[in-house]
């Protein structure tokens, strides 16, 4: 892994310079003027700069608004897309003619999203037709940004907030780095996940400063070698492995690294969560390091009953095999007594669960922070605050 994100680094790289110098479109020599729709005028600037090899897309300092839209490649070559100001999503979700996203960004080799602009999906008047938490099978609302089928390609310095859902989405995209992104919505805002991550390879994501209203960073199934490092987290309900085993067919998941960053009052930390009554499915060689937890709730969780607002059934366990997980270096305080949490399933029990050096402390009703284990043996190592497996079912 460490090979591939040499080479990862080494290409981006060259990418960077080889956009530094190409020809510059911007949205203003098409139509494009602030305070105005400039939804036609970027479509045009967009088909330009695509057939032409190191361009520049630039949305200059000011506010837009901008409809839903499909940026597609394949393009002639690298192509940056560089906004200064800040877009204006529609409010009304019906504007978007059933499309689950605001800006979508297609098939593209070799992309670049830069400058210091917003993103503003304008998701009040959206979060209050949210029907998740109560249907399993939920409509699903325009996500501010997706990226699909994306590969060698670079996401800096952006600022999105207050999604109708999702802020970042990334389908089936390879070689992708996400970093100094900051994204921001109301902590009761609903499915404003910060990024999510599905089917897709060789992911990093470096400083960047996420607070909505669910979690932080989520990552789904089929998604394999993501690095995350420095993630500010808070408010939101943490970094997330799933939640897996909603769906048939549901790929493996492996690879995953989260590196460094710092929690506060999140619903939750670090946390592996799947579906009872799954089809057979795979998360294996997780890892979750030198993490700072502030008032955190369930800091530490492996859930393999995940149901939230019993959506779901509990006749049998959860199919997804987990194993070859680590949690090591993990301190801070904990919201709840209970900080170190392992529910594991019965039918597939969790395999190679290490725990080093946890220092979690808990200073509220009811005495000392406490740890499960259930269906699983964890290896101990190092500091142990609280004990390692206060309560434990095997």
């Amino acid at each position: 892994m460490r090979n591939n994100l040499s080479i990862v680094k080494i290409s981006l790289l060259l990418l960077l310079a080889s956009t530094s110098a190409g020809q510059v479109f911007d949205v203003k020599s098409y139509g494009g003027q602030p305070n105005a729709d400039i939804t036609q005028a970027l479509m045009k600037a967009w088909k330009a700069a695509c057939a032409v090899a190191g361009s520049k897309v630039v949305i200059s300092a000011g506010t837009y608004k901008l409809g839903s839209m499909t940026l597609l490649g394949p393009c002639k070559g690298a192509i940056e897309f560089n906004v200064q100001g800040t877009l204006h999503a529609p409010s009304d979700v019906a504007s978007f003619n059933g499309k689950d996203f605001w800006v979508s960004f297609q098939r593209i080799d070799g992309l670049i999203v830069s400058g210091d602009g917003v993103f503003d999906g304008k998701g009040q008047m959206a979060w209050q037709k949210n029907n998740c938490g109560k249907k399993y099978n939920c409509k699903i609302l325009p996500t501010n940004i997706r990226f699909d089928l994306v590969t060698n390609s670079i996401v800096h310095d952006i600022q999105l907030k207050d999604s109708k859902f999702f802020h970042i989405n990334l389908l089936g995209c390879k070689n992708l780095q996400i970093q100094n992104v900051t994204i921001t919505a109301p902590g009761d805002s609903p499915n404003t996940d910060g990024i999510h991550i599905g089917r897709s390879s060789n992911i990093t994501i470096t400083n960047v400063n996420i607070g909505t209203g669910d979690d932080c960073i989520s990552i789904g199934d089929g998604t394999q070698d993501v690095t995350t490092n420095q993630v500010t987290c808070g408010p939101g309900h943490g970094i997330s492995v799933g939640s897996l085993g909603k769906y048939e067919n549901e790929q493996p998941v492996f690879g995953i690294r989260v590196i460094g960053g710092t929690l506060s009052s999140t619903k939750n930390g670090v946390r592996i969560k799947t579906w009872p009554s799954s089809p057979p499915g795979i998360a294996s060689d997780m890892h979750f390091e030198n993490i700072i937890m502030n008032n955190v709730a369930n800091p530490i969780l492996i859930d393999q009953s995940y149901c939230p607002n019993n959506q779901c059934t509990n006749k049998s366990p959860s199919k997804v095999k987990i194993s070859n997980v680590s949690f090591k270096n993990i301190r801070g305080t904990s919201s709840t007594k209970e900080a170190v949490k392992f529910i594991c399933s019965h039918s597939v029990p969790c395999q190679q669960v290490v725990v080093a050096d946890i220092d979690l402390i808990y200073k509220g009703p009811g005495g000392s922070a406490t740890s499960t284990c259930i269906n699983v043996k964890p290896t101990i190592m190092g500091k142990q605050n609280p004990p390692a497996c206060t309560i434990k079912q095997y």
